[in-house]
This record gives structure tokens, C-alpha cells and sequence, in this order.
């Protein structure tokens, strides 16, 4: 693997990141005003297959010719994972907490996906080597990290100058709030993206192609929300849009946390495996509570600084071990003459 490749895949992953940050803040603010979660899904996946077919028919036009049967049941169950289950039980999870709170729970994510992995063999866990026992402390690093994040205050630190940028008093209205539903819709969105992940493997073996696996899954996965969103709710009124906050959050969720960040988290497994993307999680967790500081004047306290600290000292150590892997595994397929991609079949 060449130096600039190194670089390319955990590039992507920060823009990922940076992408899903805006999001949170985008749709915090409109589902705090009352946007129905199944529209705007629908149309922001819609939107998502827009942009990434012109892609599609540039750079994969024959693969379009080879979709199977079995490649549409495992697009089925990827935007039945990643689209109608993990992103819908998050929205209706945000709209019952904060932006901040929860992002927290995306750091859940890597070690669910990381056990799953291992009990469905996709991932191995390589105990008995030192990559594997750094790469289970990063992991559990990064879940403690958030744990003190979330639940560790300390003293309040005034960073900026002035104590609110925007106001948005509607946002932590607590009428609005009910944590403990919300926890457990966020908890079983995490569950949902971990087996998203895992299920992007299964695809990729029977349908290589990140743009039109990309565009057939945001496809079904718009034909589902839209089906369950009209049985839940058929008022004209939740399926219109507006020109407004709305619509731009349509289209940026469209474009750049489905269609950008599926085709680069669709890369991303096929050359590192599903447990990596997730990893990166916890940076959005940093990026937003300093936005959040910034726009909408949530405080910044020690416990803040301490879980970010811990977070990110879990990644580094997750990714300095993977890449070790990695090369270890490149070394051996040059010794025998085969080319590993994805770490689905090595043995202990």
C-alpha cells in the first residue's frame, strides 16, 4: 500500500466526520421545529441518488449491467440497515435529546461493530498478538472517553468571548426532551449502523462497486422510508417543503452525509475492513460540542476535555494497530503471491 494511499483512506474518514457534524446541527434545529424524521429521510436519500448516479454512469457504467438477485437482497438489507433503521431511530433520538449528547453515543458504534465482526468472523480478534490487545485498549479507550465525556462535568470553562453566537431557545426546550427514550432510540441505532457495517462487506463481495451500490441502496432505502413515513403520517403538510433551513438540510444530508459519505465509507471497508470507518466516530463528538460551544453557547467543562483527550488517544492507538495489521497481512500475500483486501478469512 503506497504512502499516499495511507493517507487517502483516514482523509476520508475526517471528511466523513466533518460532514456528519454539520448534519447533527442541521437537523437538530429542524426537527426541534417539527420536520417529520420519515420525509425528510426520504428525500434526503433521493437527493443522495442524484448525485451519486451521474457518478455511477461516468466511472461504473458497466457494473449497472451486473446487479444479481443476491446483490439486490444484500442491498435490500444494507439501506434497511444503514437507511430505514440507524438513521431514522437516530433522527427521532436527536429530537429527544441534544446535538452533543447525541453524538456520544456514535462512539458505541466501533466496539459494537468491532464485536459483532468478530462473532460473525468478518473481523479477527488476534488476542494473542500485541496489534490485537492495542487494538481492543483503543477501542475501549474510546468508549471510556465517551463515558466521561457524558457523564463527568467538572469545572465549566469559558472559552469564547462572548457566551452565545446564535440562539435557539427552542432546541433544549424541555417539553420537547425525554432522555431516557431518546438513550434507547440512540442505542439501537448504534446496533443498527454496526450490522450497516458488517453488511457492507457481504455487498462488496457479491457487488464491487462503491458508486452503484451506493445508488441503489439510497434508492431503497428512500423507497422505505417513504413507504413507512406515509403509513405513520399521510398529512400533505409533513411531506411538503419549504425554502428554508429545511430544505437546505435536505441537501446537504443529501449530498454529502448519503451520497459523498456512502461511496466513501463503501471504499473505506473494502480496503480496510468494517471496524475502521466507525472508529473515526468519536471526532464528530469533538467537533460538534466545540460548534455547539461556539453557535449555540453550550459549555465546555473539564470531563469535556478529558473524555476528547482519552478519544483521541484510543483512535491513534486503534489505527496505529490496524495499520500494522495491515501490513503484516501485505507482507504475506506478496510472500504468496495473493493480494488481501478485506480482512474476512485470515486465520490466527
Amino acid at each position: 500500500m503506497g504512502s499516499m494511499e495511507r493517507v487517502k483512506v483516514p482523509m476520508s474518514m475526517l471528511l466523513v466526520q466533518t460532514f456528519t457534524t454539520g448534519m447533527m446541527l442541521l437537523s437538530k434545529v429542524v426537527l426541534s421545529k417539527g420536520m417529520f424524521v420519515f420525509s425528510l429521510l426520504a428525500y434526503r436519500n433521493a437527493i443522495g441518488v442524484l448525485f451519486v448516479a451521474p457518478l455511477a454512469f461516468s466511472f461504473e457504467r458497466e457494473m449497472g449491467r451486473k446487479l444479481t438477485y443476491k446483490a439486490l437482497m444484500w442491498i435490500f438489507i444494507n439501506a434497511m440497515f444503514g437507511v430505514t433503521l440507524a438513521m431514522s431511530l437516530y433522527y427521532y433520538g436527536l429530537k429527544d435529546t441534544t446535538a452533543a449528547y447525541s453524538s456520544n453515543f456514535l462512539n458505541l458504534i466501533p466496539i459494537i461493530t468491532f464485536i459483532i465482526a468478530v462473532i460473525l468472523g468478518v473481523e479477527r480478534l488476534r488476542i494473542r498478538s500485541s496489534e490485537g490487545k492495542i487494538k481492543l485498549v483503543g477501542a475501549l479507550l474510546c468508549v471510556g472517553g465517551a463515558v466521561v465525556f457524558g457523564v463527568y462535568k467538572g469545572k465549566i470553562l469559558h472559552i469564547w468571548p462572548s457566551h452565545q453566537i446564535i440562539t435557539l431557545q427552542n432546541l433544549n426546550n424541555c417539553k420537547n426532551t425525554n432522555i431516557l427514550r431518546g438513550s434507547f432510540l440512540l442505542i439501537c441505532s448504534c446496533f443498527s449502523y454496526a450490522f450497516w457495517f458488517v453488511t457492507q462487506v457481504k455487498l462488496y463481495k457479491v457487488y464491487p462497486s462503491k458508486y452503484w451500490g451506493t445508488v441503489w441502496t439510497c434508492f431503497v432505502g428512500s423507497l422505505q422510508t417513504a413507504m413507512l413515513g406515509i403509513i405513520m403520517n399521510r398529512r400533505k403538510e409533513a411531506w411538503r417543503l419549504k425554502w428554508d433551513l429545511q430544505l437546505l438540510t435536505i441537501i446537504y444530508s443529501g449530498i454529502l452525509n448519503t451520497g459523498a459519505t456512502f461511496c466513501l465509507i463503501s471504499w473505506a471497508v473494502s480496503q480496510r475492513g468494517p471496524t475502521y470507518p466507525p472508529m473515526f466516530n468519536p471526532l464528530s463528538v469533538v467537533f460538534t460540542t466545540i460548534l455547539e460551544s461556539f453557535l449555540f453557547g453550550q459549555q465546555i467543562s473539564i470531563g469535556s476535555l478529558l473524555g476528547m483527550t482519552m478519544i483521541f488517544g484510543g483512535l491513534y492507538a486503534f489505527l496505529w494497530a490496524k495499520r500494522k495489521e495491515i501490513l503484516m497481512k501485505g507482507k504475506t500475500s506478496e510472500g504468496d503471491g495473493s493480494v488481501a483486501v478485506l480482512p474476512v478469512s485470515d486465520k490466527d
